[in-house]
């Protein structure tokens, strides 16, 4: 076992772990047990000490501690579509050029806004025994030039199964690049920096074959430590491109001052920012993390307007089932939308305007008013 692996087994795994560190009192357990029940806690003992505990509305604390506010009304299970999209067990083509693996259900720590709440399927092992249906369906689709292998997170599975899919999807001629989702540089960089090497040097054998992207997620400027700006290094010293999807979070990230504090650091330890994503309307997530999209669209104006030109290259959008939707800004008493990826090629960089309430944190059908 390596040392990441003995430090992820020290996790903290309930509210009664914690709760002495975070001054939980016995009412707020009681209401916690209940939504670990369905909800389960995983908290790295690194992340964990992000938390001021002496602040009870702490951003990071509010990503990664549970609250009363998952228990109430509202949200879906699937947003996106994601089961309609499925064409192997673990795999999905909703974009022409991309497939996505599921590969694991397995997390560092179990974000409180996550939009995979519901995932509760194979193990990484058995969906990396289907590699062969898998590369089989990216040979028969040539137009798939990119393979997103996420999660769950992608580097919880071990540096013989990340191997294992780089010696496979390198392989195909018509794949482009390999992308890997990840959110271990946030909240677990020890998965990266204590590793013995392997996983870098597995990383620096591939890129010399394909391209790799590392698509990571921080949401906070707290979070990007010296431990997590140390992982980015390893990352990008094998050879890895990092890129980054911020999600636009109630209580964390809505302030114009911490985006732009937050898309500033990134660009300056070398990440790109990516997307600002639109908080999914989950259950379990959509009454204690949504932004309206009103508001969110002036929060992303205000918040460039101190970013650098880099900084400000991401794109504000929803990933919507019928594809992504750049939020492009308020136009009139309408707000002005675009496809930036597609499912259908109806909708294919297809520009729509609609009407939305102060209150609008999503839609359903993109062309109803």
């Amino acid at each position: 076992m390596k040392k990441w692996q003995k430090l992820l087994e020290e996790s903290y795994r309930s509210v009664e772990e914690i709760s002495g560190m975070l001054g939980l009192d016995a009412d707020e357990l009681e209401k916690l047990h209940g939504i670990e029940e369905k909800y389960p806690v995983c908290i790295t003992d690194y992340y964990l000490r992000l938390i001021d505990p002496d602040d009870r509305y702490d951003p990071i604390r509010k990503m990664a501690v549970p609250d009363a506010m998952e228990f109430s009304e509202g949200g879906s299970t699937d947003t996106s579509g994601e089961s309609d999209n499925t064409v192997i067990q673990g795999m999905q083509h909703k974009y022409t050029q991309t497939a996505l693996v599921l590969s694991t259900n397995q997390c560092a720590m179990y974000c409180r806004h996550c939009f995979r709440k519901r995932l509760v399927g194979l193990s990484s092992e058995e969906i990396a025994e289907k590699l062969p249906d898998m590369v089989k369906y990216a040979e028969e689709h040539p137009f798939i030039n990119n393979i997103l292998i996420s999660g769950g997170d992608s580097f919880l599975n071990t540096d013989d199964v990340i191997r294992r899919y780089l010696e496979a999807f390198t392989s195909v001629p018509t794949i482009q690049f390999i992308r890997f989702g990840t959110r271990t540089p946030v909240t677990f960089p020890q998965r990266i920096t204590d590793d013995d090497g392997e996983l870098a040097s597995i990383l620096r054998e591939y890129s010399c074959k394909k391209p790799i992207i590392i698509v990571t997620q921080f949401n906070h400027p707290h979070e990007i430590t010296p431990e997590a700006k140390k992982a980015i290094d390893e990352l990008r010293n094998a050879g890895c491109t990092i890129r980054n999807q911020t999600v636009l979070l109630k209580g964390v990230n809505d302030e114009p001052a911490v985006l732009a504090l937050l898309m500033n650091k990134l660009v300056a330890a070398g990440v790109a920012p990516y997307y600002v994503f639109q908080c999914r309307p989950v259950e379990g997530v959509k009454n204690q993390f949504q932004v309206p999209i009103l508001r969110g669209s002036r929060i992303i104006d205000l918040a460039k307007a101190g970013m650098s030109g880099p900084a400000k290259s991401f794109r504000y959008a929803m990933s919507h089932p019928t594809g992504k939707i750049e939020i492009l800004g308020q136009n009139g008493d309408r707000m002005l939308f675009r496809y930036h990826q597609a499912k259908y090629d109806k909708d294919q960089s297809r520009i729509f305007t609609r009407p939305l309430s102060e209150t609008e944190c999503w839609f359903g059908d993109p062309d109803a008013e």
